[in-house]
């Protein structure tokens, strides 16, 4: 497949519920070849990538969401580390959002999330993000439907004002199995250099699996749009969840376009020796 075509296998069309247990997180549909090839296939992506970003830089009049959701284990730092890891710092403005603060509760729930936006000529991740408003705060009825129901909206607007004030906005909902998890908890309980990220809630989380799934589903429908679209990305195997962020990604800055700003007029310009 084409590097240059493809994302809208994993697109989610506006107002359209995806049905999540229809969509099999270990699969690899369209992957180059097995892992090793596909690794192979992401490397040579990812160098166009680093092109687009110094592009991106340069021009300075646009800028990159990425929205990174997912379910414990589900691969956010992952894909930070190896997606993103090799592009220029400077140009990146990585954001977690965890349990709010007391400030941040005395604030509308999008005024911590409104901080953190990408400035032009960067690309901004948001590992969790204004999302969990309408997932974990709905799962364990932190709020009741009538505050939390109405953010769907409050969302679309606030996607939508950044979107005309030049941010491209990419939301990627890393998908995994139930099984998967249970197999990446383990590992982080058994290996000593994991073991710090082990968090026993995350265990506790799992009985409000269905919940999940559901609170995912409508979030997805009620706010992938035409210009905010939502990716669901099957992440059970990460050489191929890799393969697809990056595919996303470079698909996304090529609509972009950027280009490198007009060249000044340099002639007569003399750098002395000394």
């Amino acid at each position: 497949m084409s590097d240059s075509h493809g994302a809208a296998q994993w697109r989610i069309a506006p107002r359209t519920r995806p049905h999540l247990g229809r969509i099999n997180p270990a699969a690899t549909p369209s992957a180059p070849g097995d892992e090793t090839a596909t690794k192979k296939a992401t490397a040579t992506l990812f160098g166009k990538l680093i092109k687009y970003h110094e592009w991106l830089r340069a021009e300075a009049r646009q800028s990159m969401l990425v929205v990174l959701q997912a379910m414990d284990t589900g691969g956010k730092d992952g894909t930070i580390k190896h997606v993103f890891s090799g592009l220029n710092p400077e140009g990146l403005e990585v954001a977690y959002f965890k349990q709010p603060t007391d400030e941040e509760l005395a604030h509308d729930f999008l005024w911590r999330v409104h901080q953190r936006t990408p400035r032009d000529g960067h690309i901004g991740i948001f590992n969790r993000s204004h999302y969990e408003d309408v997932l974990a705060v709905r799962v364990h009825k932190l709020v009741p439907e009538s505050v939390w129901h109405p953010r769907y909206a409050a969302i679309r607007d606030f996607e939508r004002n950044l979107t005309e004030s030049g941010a491209h906005i990419v939301k990627l909902m890393l998908h995994i199995s139930r099984q998967e998890q249970a197999r990446r908890l383990r590992a982080r309980l058994q290996d000593p250099e994991k073991r710090w990220k082990f968090d026993v809630n995350d265990v506790k989380e799992r009985a409000h699996w269905d919940e999940y799934m559901a609170a995912y589903e409508d979030a997805i429908r009620e706010t992938s749009t035409e210009q905010e679209p939502w990716y669901v990305v099957p992440a059970d195997a990460k050489w191929y969840r890799n393969w697809v962020v990056t595919t996303i990604l470079l698909e996304t800055l090529r609509s972009m376009a950027p280009k490198f700003p007009k060249e000044p007029d340099l002639r007569g310009v003399v750098i002395p020796d000394d």
